[in-house]
């Protein structure tokens, strides 16, 4: 591949920094960030046959791109809004669509979804931010976690042990999102299946998360690599894989998902099943769970990027062939 490495500063502009120099403190993930020295400000424009143009330096010779690799999480990448321009722009792109994406980040409306196709998952009340929010009247056992609805990544989430807590942690939520969530605490253990795949998915081995903190945290994920212990395999009793698969792809299609995913469990102390939530762009990071349950499956690194690739022009494909018109 001919790999053409855009990067996102804080204010949103696309930029093509010098490729030798793409970052800063590339090796600490607690000081990485985008170089911005030497700049060239661009932007994918609908019906420009994907296209780059140069919004700096109007003579420079416009790239042009074949597929979208979003390596991206969170808001403006993971939502569906990153999804819906490069729609617009017509171009392939891996992962899921505009729906999959804001269903997989919106955690309220993705255990809706969820419950109505029969999937167990954690008990939770919503809220909006101009709602009242009273902790007797709520909280019905203790701990529990307050998350923000539309993030990722662990970004804001706190368990909360007591009324102090709860009221900080309620606070802090609302700092990302104007809606939360309030969700009952799963004493078991955290189990991940991949998925791969766009009308007809296949599911990975199962691995398990054991963490090393109070919970998964952002820290654990991206910075700290001793903040969780990743088995691959997962120690569990092969009926109970087969069922996480089984239920990974279950989940996958019931949220509308493409391309990849990462279903997250809790396996409860009589067995049961409890999917935490989909995540539509996983970490692909050294210590990331995604690509380690691929490679213990058969499909190396080199050969998953290859069929991500391939599922992103599969799908642009198949809905050029649709018609909007009578």
């Amino acid at each position: 591949y001919e790999v053409v490495l855009i990067g996102i500063d804080k204010s949103g502009k696309w930029l093509l920094p010098n490729q030798s120099q793409f970052l800063l403190h590339e090796n600490d993930p607690k000081l990485i960030k985008l170089n911005r020295a030497s700049e060239e400000s661009v932007a994918l424009v609908p019906q420009c046959a994907g296209e780059l143009t140069h919004l700096t330096d109007k003579t420079a010779a416009h790239a042009t791109l074949d597929v979208v690799f979003p390596i991206l999480h969170g808001p403006f990448g993971e939502d569906g809004t990153v999804q819906g321009l490069l729609k617009l722009a017509g171009m392939p792109f891996v992962g899921a669509g505009v729906l999959g994406s804001a269903v997989g980040m919106d955690k309220d409306v993705m255990k809706r979804l969820l419950r109505e196709s029969g999937i167990r998952t954690a008990k939770f009340l919503a809220f909006r931010d101009h709602d009242k929010i009273e902790f007797e009247e709520i909280v019905s056992g203790l701990p529990c976690f307050v998350k923000p609805a539309n993030l990722g990544s662990s970004v804001g989430i706190n368990k909360v042990q007591d009324r102090g807590q709860f009221e900080e942690a309620v606070k802090q939520a609302f700092r990302y999102d104007t809606k939360i969530l309030i969700e009952e605490f799963i004493d078991g253990r955290e189990l991940e299946c991949a998925v791969l795949g766009n009308q007809h998915p296949i599911a990975s081995v199962v691995g398990e998360v054991i963490p090393q903190r109070e919970f998964y945290s952002y820290e654990a994920k991206y910075i700290d690599e001793h903040g969780a212990v990743l088995e691959v395999p997962a120690r569990i009793p092969s009926d109970i894989s087969e069922r996480v698969r089984d239920l990974a792809i279950q989940t996958f299609k019931a949220l509308g998902c493409e391309g990849l995913g990462r279903v997250d469990f809790f396996l409860g102390k009589r067995g049961e099943l409890i999917v935490n939530e989909l995540n539509t762009i996983p970490g692909f990071t050294k210590i990331s769970m995604y690509p380690r349950l691929w490679e213990a499956s058969g499909i190396p690194y080199p050969d998953l990027i290859d069929k991500l690739i391939e599922l992103a022009v599969e799908r642009f494909q198949r809905e050029r062939r649709l018609t909007s018109s009578v």
